[in-house]
């Protein structure tokens, strides 16, 4: 009997206040038969009580008893859920521009960004916003789901101009490619099966596109990226622990330690414990090397030529996360991977300061070099934090640009 494996996909929603993203979520949910009984039966006996006919979907997205009486959403939940087609693991973040990082922070691991618009309202700010952070956070996928289309009659002008206007706005973001798609959360048009109201549109329903998209390449595809975490003792032999990020590796491979630059080859990989050949991304192992080499934690061990950057000058596209300001001159620590290294901002792009929320650039001298990638290259080995030095307080979240 053959068995097909279910991928997962990681998306992220994003939409202005009272654009309907959390109707949305629940429709799709809901419509997917992703909701228990008992979720549903409190979702309806909450609705009626507060004299609603039909049950209020968002009520299975806003799952904070404050968030409920407030009617806003302030912080990223993840949902779980699945069809047979493949796994989801959904990020529901807000769409207050206080809460920018918020969506930084759910849409970081996406590979998939939904981009919300209600149709009366076309682009607004918050709706640049959105798409200028996953242009910054380099999303493979983005959907702009232009919502209440039962409140604009289903008119085809009315989808095509919000399109082309969000498609001007992309390109100049660094956008390079979205799908629109018209939906009504609130009736079920487009968002889990195709809608009988607008014949116009010939492309997926929503769920249609999600179990159909691409997955991204297996990390195990990727250059082979080991930042160390651990060097455990076995008497004289040394192993070095830590998650393989990307690629794979085997033994008898020739390895290179930065940001020594010394080379070496692997002798031993140990998987949970048990001696094994090869081990490949995400696997958490422990390598042992042929020679007694310095290494010690916050090295990476790569294989073959195509190695990262070793600079001690850090160029960033950033989300400020913190609400303590960050100027030039700051003294900081940055963190990338395993490795935690002090750094100065030198540039913060022409700006005086970033505060909270703030999308900008940012240039960073570090005191020892870091074995960087493109973060358009690597999204693992890319990113870095930017940490307060006093109280370890995350400051920014950080791409690096090395182009």
């Amino acid at each position: 009997m053959s068995t097909t494996t279910i991928d997962t996909l990681r998306f992220a929603t994003a939409g202005s206040v009272d654009d309907g993203k959390s109707t949305l979520v629940g429709r799709l949910l809901h419509d997917s038969k992703s909701v228990l009984t008992d979720q549903l039966e409190a979702v309806r006996r909450v609705s009626a009580d507060r004299g609603q006919d039909a049950p209020d979907l968002a009520l299975l997205t806003d799952g904070l008893r404050a968030e409920r009486e407030q009617g806003i959403t302030i912080d990223v939940a993840y949902r779980y859920f699945a069809t047979p087609r493949r796994r989801f693991i959904l990020a529901d973040t807000p769409g207050h521009v206080q809460y920018t990082r918020n969506m930084v922070t759910g849409a970081s691991t996406a590979e998939l960004a939904i981009v919300l618009i209600d149709a009366r309202n076309g682009v607004v700010e918050q709706t640049l916003r959105h798409a200028a952070v996953a242009a910054l956070l380099r999303v493979p996928h983005v959907v702009l789901a232009v919502n209440k289309m039962d409140l604009v009659g289903y008119e085809q002008a009315v989808f095509e101009r919000i399109v082309e206007e969000f498609a001007g706005h992309a390109a100049e973001s660094g956008l390079p490619s979205f799908t629109p798609i018209p939906v009504s959360a609130l009736v079920g048009d487009n968002v889990v099966d195709r809608s009988t109201h607008m014949d116009w549109y010939e492309g997926p329903a929503l769920l249609e596109f999600l179990e159909n998209v691409p997955v991204g390449a297996e990390p195990s595809d990727a250059p082979a990226r080991f930042p160390v975490q651990y060097v455990i003792r076995d008497g004289e032999v040394r192993w070095y622990a830590g998650q393989l990020v990307s690629g794979s590796l085997r033994v008898g491979d020739r390895v290179t330690v930065h940001p020594s630059g010394e080379t070496s080859e692997i002798t031993g990989i140990s998987v949970l414990g048990t001696e094994a050949d090869a081990a490949y991304a995400p696997q958490s192992v422990s390598l042992r090397l042929a020679d007694q080499r310095d290494v010690s934690r916050g090295d990476m061990i790569t294989t073959g030529a195509d190695g990262p950057v070793l600079t001690q000058d850090v160029r960033a596209a950033v989300c400020h996360l913190a609400d303590r300001p960050l100027r030039v001159g700051d003294r900081v620590l940055l963190r990338h991977t395993t490795r935690t290294v002090k750094a100065v901002v030198r540039d913060l792009g022409g700006a005086a300061e970033l505060t909270a929320n703030d999308l900008g650039l940012i240039t960073l001298r570090t005191a020892e070099p870091l074995a960087l990638d493109d973060y358009a290259v690597s999204r693992r080995t890319g990113a870095f934090l930017v940490i307060d030095p006093a109280d370890g307080a995350t400051l920014t979240a950080g791409m690096a640009d090395l182009t």
